[in-house]
């Protein structure tokens, strides 16, 4: 434990309480929670299934076959992968509790663990708790925050057991392309090692939905993490999935069955409706996102920053101006004499030193409201 800090936001969240508690109107807009509700007749299915007084008990650790169907339909309609419910398909309490359960279905001390940098949070402390080393691959803008794989098989990758990989990624919005899904299989297969695509982000601006899945041969090497919580609006509701091939899935199940009874049923009912949206949801809801993106990159033009206007996600991920040595200085220049909080990219990583985070998660007039924050505050 001594390994791993509290989780960033967790901290950040305390200071702002207590800005706020002192009389501060703090403006939040540096986490990625969804402020918009999921669908309508997704609502009405919970409500509805909570109603019936046997919807209450324990559940399968597998979840609902009717679930797990719902899954691999989703994933056949907007990805283009097959998956056989039966066994490729694993319902979760929210996808960051698989990679704690793969993390400790996989590794053990003496492992080593590639993990980007920079990255989510969470794939670096989830390895770290079990024991294992965390080797970083630093990612780059020149690169489009695609890892070198030419550079990193020159490393020695013996002890190297698994590779997160999040693409879209999160912090950066970068996406990956089939050319390089198919380089990543073939280093995988090559170095023997089991490769975990963490894909929350990727029906978030992004015209065209892609699963790694989808590659040819990748289920022999990589499993997939997928989730309700940005794509759906849900989530407080912690609603993701497992796939991949029935071998890889099982060993992560009895881990995981040892750790929770399975979904409350109302919840796994509501998810199965959530995933039967009309594509024309999904296009409402990027249509809000892409309102405020450009909201966000008119603050990032305030802040002298750069960005890229093709970044996917519901995040907006800058490059700070040179005056300023880290976006730790930054960010914490806003909070303090503009009362807005904006995420500081070393969180992610020292290869996120010189960046900021700001999420799409609010109305249009918050963002118009932090602007003239900060034009006042900054005297710009």
């Amino acid at each position: 434990m001594n390994l791993v800090q509290e989780y960033y936001f967790s901290t950040k969240l305390k200071q702002i309480a207590e800005m706020r508690a002192n009389g501060i109107d703090v403006m939040n807009l540096g986490i990625g929670s969804p402020d918009l509700p999921p669908s309508q007749e997704t609502i009405d299915a919970l409500a509805d299934a909570a109603q019936h007084p046997k919807h209450h008990a324990y559940q399968s650790y597998v979840g609902l076959p009717a679930l797990r169907e719902g899954i691999a339909v989703f994933y056949q309609q907007f990805y283009g992968v097959s998956l056989n419910p039966v066994n490729e398909v694993l319902p979760l309490i929210g996808s960051k509790e698989g990679i704690m359960h793969i993390a400790m279905a996989y590794l053990e001390a003496g492992d080593e663990v590639l993990v980007p940098n920079p990255g989510y949070p969470t794939y670096r402390a989830a390895s770290l708790l079990t024991g294992a080393s965390v080797v970083d691959y630093d990612l780059s803008e020149e690169n489009g925050w695609l890892p070198d794989l030419k550079a990193l098989a020159q490393r020695d990758l013996s002890k190297v057991k698994l590779m997160w990989v999040n693409y879209p990624h999160m912090p950066t919005g970068a996406k990956a392309t089939t050319a390089f899904f198919e380089e990543l299989r073939d280093f995988a297969i090559e170095h023997n090692i089991l490769l975990v695509n963490d894909n929350p982000y990727s029906f978030i601006l992004n015209d065209k939905p892609e699963s790694m899945l989808a590659i040819e041969g990748m289920k022999e090497v990589a499993l997939e993490l997928n989730s309700l919580s940005k794509s759906h609006n849900m989530a407080g509701w912690r609603m993701g999935m497992l796939l991949g091939k029935a071998e890889f899935v099982s060993t992560v199940l009895r881990f995981k069955s040892n750790m929770d009874s399975g979904m409350f049923l109302p919840l796994q009912m509501a998810a199965i409706k959530a995933l039967q949206n009309p594509h024309s949801w999904y296009s409402d809801l990027n249509a809000i996102y892409k309102q405020r993106q450009e909201k966000v990159f008119e603050m990032m033009d305030l802040l002298n920053c750069s960005y890229d206007p093709n970044q996917s996600g519901m995040f907006v991920w800058a490059k700070i101006p040179a005056n300023y040595a880290t976006g730790f200085a930054l960010t914490d220049e806003i909070l303090e004499k503009a009362a807005v909080f904006i995420t500081p990219g070393g969180i992610f990583g020292s290869a996120g030193d010189g960046y900021i985070r700001t999420s799409l998660c609010a109305e249009v007039s918050v963002f118009e409201e932090a602007i003239q924050r900060i034009k006042v505050a900054l005297a710009i």
